[in-house]
């Protein structure tokens, strides 16, 4: 039978797989205390970053119905948990990881969708959604502006036809 504190701590991992958008696995060793506040910091607000167990984590996991990790809980593992933007904690990592060797991205699962250690890296070059979504905006912005030219041009296109049979119409007619 579990043990009731063991029984706890895997029913706040499943939790927290179930409320994150993303979870990220890494490996921590050789690392000290005062470089995994840093990493913690460099993760942003929308992150918790979380040293755990892999037996528990890897049962919360497949409570939560992500059963892609299995393979990831092996040696020291800590998890990324992130509830708002990916690319920003995935940033973080990278950059956290190119300072300190020792830290390993393993893999992860973003939306449901497992992630190897080099997909984590290419979504950390991504751009930032709000980047993303400016770049969008300005594209629409610049579709509506040529739309709104061509509404424009026809009924001017149509007027300056309409003068033009007009005056051949008054050229033929005072041929005749």
């Amino acid at each position: 039978m579990a043990r009731p504190d063991k029984a706890a701590a895997v029913a706040e991992l499943t939790e927290q797989f179930r409320n994150s958008s993303a979870a990220v696995l890494t490996e921590y060793r050789g690392l000290t205390v005062a470089q995994l506040k840093t990493l913690r910091r460099s993760l942003g607000e929308n992150a918790q970053y979380a040293v755990v167990k892999n037996t528990l984590t890897k049962i919360a996991a497949n409570e939560a119905g992500i059963s892609t990790l299995d393979d990831l809980f092996n040696g020291p593992t800590a998890v990324a948990f992130v509830t708002g933007d990916p690319v920003e904690s995935a940033k973080g990592l990278r950059d956290f990881a190119k300072d300190n060797p020792n830290l390993v991205i393993k893999g992860g699962v973003l939306d449901g969708k497992a992630l190897s250690a080099d997909e984590i890296k290419k979504l950390a070059d991504l751009e930032s959604r709000e980047v993303l979504l400016s770049k969008l905006a300005g594209a629409m912005k610049g579709k509506q502006t040529q739309t709104a030219q061509l509404l424009q041009a026809l009924p001017t296109k149509l007027v300056r036809t309409l003068d033009a049979l007009r005056a051949k119409q008054d050229e033929q007619g005072g041929a005749e």
